[in-house]
């Protein structure tokens, strides 16, 4: 019971499905109250249905995480229910794969607002109370995709390094206060982030290991409790973190733009075919993919013929 009366609760958003619902059922068992908080109501119902089986109270919010006042909305739910946010969990998030050029943009600030703005509202309108009472804290969903630049999910990959130095910045800023803000970098999960967008279809998967769900879940826990600033679940993340940190990007960009490209994606050339029958067609082309050589959206310009003289 804190000070004034409220009981403590752990706030988890995407619970729903994959890592948040991983998430939230692996403190199942320990007795606290676990507030889900996401779009399925179907789903959140029988994620906290099972939580509940294991000793857990649970309660569920449905909510347009994309709402301007979504953060305002978790708080005054935790209000109305005598709860105060112990630890804070953003997992919600998604993904998008393609030029960034060729697609929506709509779609690409929907990405921003959910991956960024959404936790930065959150983390920031709950902390308050974390540091007033010297105790509590912050996991934050971050990626290895954070670690780089990321062509063909540009967008993504971007958001992903926000949340790993937006999460670092205030995990030094609480230093001393009680407070802990840790942030997991996981290589990919199995979870259906994967498989709705696509994703899972990219050559990168040919070569890295998914994770599971219940495996990171498991590590944030541990690392989050032992007052870690990063997490990174796996020895194959761990080293793919390291090659990152000593590859230069004018040799890793070239081999993430060929790993997370699909043959059948919109050329970037913007004639509407596909890129296996455009640009792509060429063995010269794909020469160029091949290794990273730049020069593959150039076209060279044709020699003219030379006249025969008669």
């Amino acid at each position: 019971m804190s000070q004034n009366g409220l009981r403590p609760c752990i706030v988890v958003t995407g619970a729903s499905n994959g890592i948040g619902q991983a998430m939230a059922e692996s403190i199942a068992a320990k007795g606290v109250v676990v507030v889900l908080v996401g779009r399925s109501d179907e789903r959140l119902t029988a994620v906290a249905e099972e939580i509940a089986k294991r000793g857990s109270e649970t309660l569920v919010l449905k909510l347009d995480l994309l709402a301007d006042n979504a953060a305002r909305q978790v708080k005054d739910f935790l209000d109305a229910n005598g709860l105060v946010c112990d630890v804070l969990v953003n997992s919600a998030g998604q993904g998008l794969q393609g030029l960034a050029a060729s697609r929506p943009l709509d779609t690409q600030l929907r990405l921003i607002d959910l991956n960024v703005r959404l936790l930065v509202e959150l983390t920031l309108t709950l902390i308050p109370d974390m540091v007033a009472r010297r105790d509590g804290g912050v996991i934050n969903l971050g990626s290895l995709a954070g670690l780089t630049p990321g062509p063909q999910m540009a967008v993504y990959y971007a958001s992903k390094s926000f949340v790993s130095s937006f999460s670092q910045a205030l995990y030094e800023e609480l230093r001393g206060t009680g407070v802990t803000v840790t942030c997991v970098i996981p290589g990919p999960v199995e979870t259906g982030f994967l498989h709705g967008r696509g994703i899972k279809d990219l050559p990168l998967f040919k070569y890295m290991p998914t994770l599971s769900a219940e495996d990171v879940a498991e590590k944030a826990w541990r690392g989050f409790r032992r007052g870690r600033r990063l997490v990174v679940p796996g020895i194959t993340s761990k080293l793919a973190a390291l090659v990152m940190s000593l590859v230069p990007l004018r040799i890793s960009l070239p081999v993430i733009n060929r790993v997370q490209t699909r043959w059948a994606d919109p050329c970037p050339c913007g004639s509407g075919k596909t890129f296996i029958r455009c640009c792509g067609m060429t063995s010269s082309a794909r020469r160029r993919f091949a290794f990273g050589i730049p020069g593959l959206l150039e076209k060279k310009p044709k020699s003219p013929k030379a006249k025969r003289v008669s």
